[in-house]
């Protein structure tokens, strides 16, 4: 749309300095009218580094962030951006979905050129921390061929720096004891090579491959699920039927993050690969599970998502609104 005006202001008023002016007024007045801008436009640009700039020639890249860049300084809330930014980042970085570290960076570069280095530091560190993290799981996959020492899982660990990161307390969750055992001797390594560092696992952000068998082991696929949601299924190795406070007391996963699990592994059609009695969209503590052994799919590999909300609700939202606000007051106190 700016650009539809943009094009008329050129052609019919040959660039008018006061209808620019008048135009660039209109389009700060009604994008801040809305609340949500500044969560959109993190939305937009998240769904364009994650996908819709796939295939895209360099030109065309540029020409892209620039025009976001052009809605961004109509912006009043900045501050309010750079949280819903970073929460997108951290999860196109954490899950390596993205069409181009390049376009990351010259995103960032943007940023930085607009609104200072204080404004993209950590989004700088965050790029940083998945650098090192890369080098540090290479040093640790040569130690354990120097000792002759073999996981018995393919563990990729990514450390990440308190502060820099959206990172909430780590969740309690028992992880299964082959992958307690991977992330202990990682943990040595680490420790062992940075004296004075402390390690929280945040089980909450992991992902995980399983390969699983279906149709009495004729069906196998690779699926792709949470850590949380990797818990919980493979509980079902050592059980054919499980009630929601049996798997709640076995994995100690956070109510709301194990309903949201159970939900998205039996209540999603098409990605189904457990049953839920009674059949029903949510979640009770009075349900029980079983492995849904006739699960099928065409598709060999299977990403299955965590139910979540997309949109913050109106909690969220003020909860977001009042740690920017609270964070106003300290930079105000801090420049008095």
């Amino acid at each position: 749309m700016r650009d539809k005006y943009e094009a008329s202001i050129s052609r019919a008023f040959a660039d008018d300095k006061s209808f620019r002016n008048t135009l660039n007024q209109s389009f700060e007045a009604f994008i801040n009218q809305q609340q949500r801008s500044p969560e959109f436009i993190s939305l937009f640009i998240d769904d364009r580094l994650r996908k819709g700039l796939k295939g895209a020639s360099e030109g065309e890249v540029e020409a892209t962030l620039d025009k976001v860049m052009a809605l961004f300084r109509y912006l009043q809330e900045k501050d309010v951006f750079e949280k819903y930014y970073k929460q997108h980042l951290a999860k196109r970085l954490l899950s390596g979905r993205t069409v181009s570290d390049d376009a990351e960076r010259n995103m960032l570069v943007k940023l930085k050129t607009e609104c200072g280095y204080q404004f993209t530091s950590k989004l700088e560190s965050m790029f940083t921390d998945i650098k090192t993290s890369r080098d540090t799981m290479g040093d640790f996959k040569a130690r354990l061929a120097e000792q002759g020492e073999e996981l018995p899982l393919d563990l990729s660990v990514q450390v990440l720096t308190t502060g820099s990161w959206p990172t909430q307390a780590a969740s309690k969750c028992v992880l299964p004891a082959q992958l307690e055992g991977a992330c202990e001797t990682f943990r040595q390594f680490y420790l062992g090579a940075h004296s004075g560092r402390r390690l929280s696992w945040q089980t909450n952000m992991g992902t995980a491959d399983l390969k699983a068998n279906f149709n009495n082991g004729k069906a196998k696929h690779e699926i792709t699920v949470s850590t949380y949601q990797m818990v919980v299924l493979l509980l079902f190795n050592e059980a054919e039927q499980l009630s929601y406070r049996e798997i709640a007391e076995a994995t100690e996963i956070p109510a709301q993050e194990l309903k949201r699990s159970l939900q998205s592994l039996a209540c999603a059609k098409g990605k189904n690969v457990l049953r839920k009695e009674p059949m029903s969209k949510e979640v009770e503590e009075s349900d029980s599970f079983t492995f849904n052994d006739a699960f099928t799919s065409k598709l060999y590999k299977i990403k299955i998502g965590t139910v979540s909300a997309q949109k913050e609700g109106e909690v969220e939202k003020q909860e977001t609104r009042h740690k920017v606000r609270g964070r106003r007051n300290q930079h105000d106190k801090g420049g008095g």
